[in-house]
């Protein structure tokens, strides 16, 4: 690896010989194969070097954070002192950066045990419960799981049992949280808590009653109108097929699945490159509420879009997901990253609108398909819902045929 790297004798003779030498290859083989460039190996390579040569690596024992941080900051001085550098920052940082990473590549880092979470083994009993028994998905079980603990976290610090929890624990937890939380947002919580002591008294962990107790805001069905861009906004927001530049050209094939096919973000994050049947010319999505997939056509533009990607734009590493990072270590592109695409392309157009997430797009690709005069069953089906119910939310915004109903002549009955 190291000739790869270096050409002049002295510089190579420095790497074969220091410390640590074919643990040391292996992480810089590691990084190049997932796309690192040839200059950041070479400066990678030489901060290692320093990095065996500042920590003590003779014993097998683990290394921990605080002595990366003082060989650290003995570096970053040196380097002061030699001047080399202005300030301590850059070269603390580096060395911390890459020390880190190394140590955790070799499992020579000391990682220490987190401290427990309040009640942790009960939360633990109640995630297995609603992962087997209620066989909800992990998007649903993580957000019960995370109101869950936060009450918990909260009722912690008054160092009472749990079988001490009243009602009004809850009632006082959920009214705090209203300073900071909507309606929505609040029920939600309610929810999860009422779910979580039903499963408790069922264990006999606590007295019963307070599952039944806990209220929550009344929230009215369909109190509000779907947030998304205008369909013509929409196809402002799509980068142009001519685009040049490499960020374009990704975020052209991300933002045409979410308003084509109304796709969640979790959904496109985890699209990976066999998802995609080029011969029968179908999609392939993964639908983690219903634990199931669906097909989908796919259409001549999107197919265009995302085969330029690949060929123009993705890297070639061992990942299979299809959208990923545009500089090394490339690795599949997170929710959050998902929402800078789009919310990104909101603020740069200048586009007013209540949302500017995926989730907006897929409220815009519902209304346009509504506008466009098919059937909710037909919209339910491409969004992917299980019941009307969540479909018939959308029949809201259809202006024009609620006009329609207000101009039409009974006949004189009125």
């Amino acid at each position: 690896m190291f000739e790869k790297l270096f050409k002049r004798p002295c510089a190579l003779s420095r790497q074969r010989e220091g410390p640590l030498a074919s643990e040391r290859a292996a992480f810089l083989a590691q990084r190049a194969e997932d796309g690192a460039a040839l200059g950041t190996l070479v400066r990678l390579a030489r901060e290692l070097l320093v990095v065996v040569q500042e920590l003590d690596l003779n014993s097998r024992h683990l290394i921990t954070f605080q002595a990366i941080e003082a060989a650290a900051e003995r570096w970053a001085r040196q380097q002061k002192r030699r001047h080399r550098s202005r300030t301590l920052e850059w070269s603390r940082i580096f060395f911390l950066q890459t020390a880190t990473a190394w140590l955790r590549f070799m499992g020579r880092l000391y990682i220490p045990e987190p401290s427990p979470e309040p009640f942790a083994t009960l939360v633990d009993s109640f995630v297995t419960h609603l992962q087997q028994e209620r066989e909800l998905s992990a998007a649903t079980t993580a957000n019960y799981q995370w109101h869950v603990q936060r009450f918990l976290t909260d009722y912690n610090a008054r160092q009472r049992s749990f079988a001490e929890i009243r009602v009004e624990d809850t009632d006082m937890f959920l009214a705090h949280q209203g300073a900071h939380w909507c309606r929505v947002s609040i029920a939600t919580g309610a929810k999860a808590l009422r779910a979580f002591f039903r499963y408790a008294e069922d264990q006999g962990w606590c007295r019963n009653g307070i599952a039944s107790a806990i209220e929550s805001p009344r929230l009215f069905r369909n109190e509000t109108l779907p947030a998304g861009p205008a369909w013509e906004d929409l196809q402002q927001l799509i980068p142009a097929a001519d685009s040049q530049h490499p960020r374009n050209i990704r975020d052209r094939a991300i933002l045409l699945l979410f308003a084509v096919y109304a796709l969640r973000s979790g959904e496109v994050s985890r699209l990976r490159l066999e998802d995609i049947d080029w011969a029968q010319e179908q999609l392939t999505v993964m639908r983690t509420k219903q634990h199931c997939s669906q097909l989908y056509p796919l259409t001549h533009e999107v197919g265009s879009a995302i085969v330029r990607y690949l060929q123009e734009v993705r890297p070639h590493c061992g990942r299979r997901e299809v959208f990923l990072t545009l500089k090394a270590p490339f690795r599949p592109l997170s929710a959050g990253g998902l929402y800078h695409v789009t919310r990104s392309r909101f603020d740069h157009l200048g586009i007013q609108t209540l949302h500017r997430g995926p989730h907006a797009l897929r409220h815009a690709c519902a209304c346009h398909l509504l506008a466009e005069g098919l059937s909710l069953d037909a919209i339910g089906d491409h969004l992917g819902h299980r019941s009307l119910t969540s479909t018939r939310h959308y029949a809201k915004v259809d202006l024009a045929g609620l006009r329609e109903v207000a101009r039409f002549d009974l006949g004189g009955l009125l």
